[in-house]
């Protein structure tokens, strides 16, 4: 726990996915939530619906109204970054309120998802994928 400014208390979060990692700043004790993602509105840096929803999915179920919420996030492709943001506010939250982690966790968001991009193999055009084979 570190100082965001004089009066507010942050409260740090890491999630990862892929190779996708956000850096969750969640202050509580704020009259007006707002939510920065590299500091851009979370409605220009995730222009789609679907992604918002994702980032935002953590707060909604544990219904927590007015945080500042603020994101470093980086590598990656978008959705994989906004589901590291999503497991950096969910861990996040469950430092605040212990309370919260009976109800994040059965919904997957405290859970890492570990699948990586399978590498080539020589002799092969990706990971699996064989060359053209031909009898004649």
């Amino acid at each position: 726990m570190a100082t965001a400014h004089a009066t507010h208390r942050y409260i740090e979060g890491i999630g990862r996915r892929k190779e996708a990692i956000a850096r969750v700043r969640v202050t509580f004790g704020g009259t007006k939530g707002s939510f920065i993602v590299n500091e851009k509105p979370l409605a220009v840096y995730f222009p789609l619906a679907e992604y918002q929803h994702i980032v935002q999915e953590a707060l909604v179920k544990a219904g927590e109204k007015h945080p500042v919420v603020t994101v470093q996030v980086k590598g990656g492709g978008v959705r994989a970054q906004a589901e590291a943001v999503r497991l950096g506010t969910a861990r996040a939250l469950i430092v605040h309120d212990k309370d919260l982690r009976a109800m994040l966790k059965p919904l997957g968001f405290l859970r890492r998802d570990a699948r990586r991009v399978e590498r080539k193999k020589f002799g092969l055009k990706k990971a699996r994928k064989s060359p053209q084979w031909a009898k004649r």
